[in-house]
């Protein structure tokens, strides 16, 4: 599949903190979603995606990025303006729900790196090994597969006390009691609500819950970097990363999430 790359930039949109699982290859990236994987690259103007059709909804490729850059722009504000224009290739993934909830457990109190590590050991021990162009994988294991696995392997991964929150949140999928369809047609206040109600989701895992896998941009997760920028960038004197998000929504309402996504990326490469 061929793409013009204007409003599509595979390294913005992979290393900007919304997925974990990827690798660069070849001058482009191998990226993996349930048990499917994909090869991707800029060339020039020119975007690929070698892979499954699937890619094109996980990228997002019928949304009009150029809309949405026109309405970032249109707030006027100049970091924000810089951030866009620097990174108007990144895009907001379409991940599945379950793996967004499961990597954004993992990802508490956490680094990229051994959030990365943990994720691929947990792939490796419980998904079913693929192949894909000669490049051998791991598929994201099934809710049942994490609800059986014992606490130790997670503790073997690197998940430390993260375990029991994964292992809990696969055993409620896999027995029913959570219905991740019936979550998805909740308000963004309720279906918050509901995430918060699992145990080990804060706000933080939530709202990167509800922004990359369920699609809902009227969020604005809060972590240290964009606690730092809002002190920094925005003069803000609140200190409670809950309201800080308020105040981000109530400032960029539907399009939340997407100005989170480019001042996070922008203000972590110290761009400004």
């Amino acid at each position: 599949m061929e793409y013009f790359s204007e409003y599509l930039n595979f390294k913005d949109t992979l290393e900007c903190g919304q997925v974990f699982r990827f690798k660069e290859k070849n001058g482009g990236y191998l990226v993996f979603s349930l048990d499917k994987c994909a090869f991707v690259k800029n060339e020039g103007d020119k975007a690929f995606i070698d892979g499954d059709e699937y890619f094109s909804e996980y990228f997002d490729i019928k949304k009009d990025y150029r809309c949405v850059i026109e309405r970032l722009g249109s707030f006027g504000i100049e970091k924000l303006s810089s951030a866009v224009s620097r990174h108007k290739g990144l895009r907001i993934l379409k991940q599945d729900k379950f793996e967004a909830v499961v990597s954004f457990l993992v990802s508490q109190n956490n680094n990229i790196p051994r959030i990365k590590k943990t994720i691929d050991y947990l792939c490796a021990a419980l998904g079913e090994k693929k192949s894909f162009n000669g490049e051998n994988y791991y598929a994201f294991p099934t809710p049942e597969a994490f609800a059986d696995a014992p606490l130790s392997l997670y503790k073997e991964a690197g998940a430390g006390y993260r375990d029991a929150y994964i292992k809990e949140f696969a055993q409620k999928i896999s027995n029913g009691d959570i219905s991740l369809d019936a979550l998805s047609e909740l308000s963004t206040e309720d279906l918050r609500a509901k995430l918060l109600s699992v145990k080990g989701i804060g706000n933080k895992v939530a709202d990167c819950a509800m922004l990359f896998g369920f699609n809902r941009s009227d969020v604005f997760p809060v972590d240290t970097w964009i606690e730092k920028l809002y002190v920094q960038d925005f003069k803000g004197t609140l200190t409670d990363r809950k309201k800080i998000s308020k105040y981000f929504v109530d400032l960029f309402k539907e399009d939340s999430g997407y100005v989170q996504q480019f001042l996070f990326y922008a203000k972590r490469e110290s761009e400004f």
